[in-house]
């Protein structure tokens, strides 16, 4: 394992890549979901206002040439958990879409993903929204020097189990920042005072996958999406963040 500790420098480097998805998710993508919508559609919007900014949209062509991604960012829709990918599916009332988007502005990436309500939703998944996002701000909180990532994903896994739903095993967070992907793996669940110990200068892509049912997941023949195996609703909410003064700055929340 080789884990890249970022200077000042670099780390402002990431935050601008990282900006440019936070205006997406604050200022542009909220109007434009909504019921009637294709998953292309949505990508296209992003794709566009990514390379509108000087960024690349790094997600395409991620996997190689056998099965490379091939779309600007990952829409997921009710029981889809991670990697869906765009395309003619339309939006309904009552619908949630996860979207999880990576930035390249001239070598340094952004990476962060938040899930919208499609309309008015029903109880459980707006239950389902709030506490997946609630996890990943207690995270953060867990995200400083001297700590251990089995403490954060301790935090995260004994706060998603108090309200009755589970974390995805299959997929996790990780290191990010001159790469799309970096050491260190972050898990939701974690055993406290074990793991990797949080140090000055990391950047961490913080990213709880929470599932209405069971954590099991399984990818459909596209090779790439993932989905619940019972078929409940999953939510996913990411933040980049590094390590300042010993704590945890929010690359990917917007500068007011």
């Amino acid at each position: 394992m080789s884990i890249t500790v970022k200077t000042r420098e670099q780390i402002e480097k990431i935050r601008e890549a990282n900006q440019i998805i936070a205006r997406l998710y604050e200022e542009i993508l909220p109007s434009k979901v909504v019921p009637g919508v294709s998953t292309m559609e949505l990508n296209n919007i992003i794709e566009d206002y990514i390379r509108s900014q000087g960024a690349i949209p790094a997600t395409i062509g991620v996997g190689g040439p056998a099965n490379a991604y091939p779309a600007g960012s990952c829409i997921s829709v009710n029981e889809a958990v991670v990697h869906g990918v765009p395309g003619n599916r339309i939006l309904q009332e009552g619908d949630i879409v996860s979207i999880d988007t990576v930035t390249n502005l001239d070598g340094y990436f952004g990476d962060a993903a938040i899930t919208f309500p499609v309309g008015e939703i029903d109880e459980e998944s707006k239950r389902l929204l709030e506490v997946t996002k609630r996890s990943l701000e207690i995270g953060i909180e867990e995200c400083y020097a001297g700590n251990r990532l089995g403490d954060l994903g301790n935090a995260i896994e004994t706060y998603v189990k108090k309200n009755k739903f589970t974390v995805v095993r299959d997929f996790c967070g990780h290191g990010v920042g001159l790469a799309m992907h970096e050491d260190p793996m972050i898990t939701n669940f974690g055993r406290k005072g074990r793991g990797i110990k949080i140090e000055e200068g990391m950047v961490l892509a913080i990213e709880p996958m929470v599932n209405a049912g069971s954590y099991k997941v399984g990818i459909l023949d596209d090779g790439w999406t993932a989905v619940t195996r019972d078929g409940k609703r999953s939510a996913h909410f990411e933040h980049s963040v590094a390590i300042i003064d010993g704590k945890a700055v929010i690359l990917s929340k917007l500068d007011k």
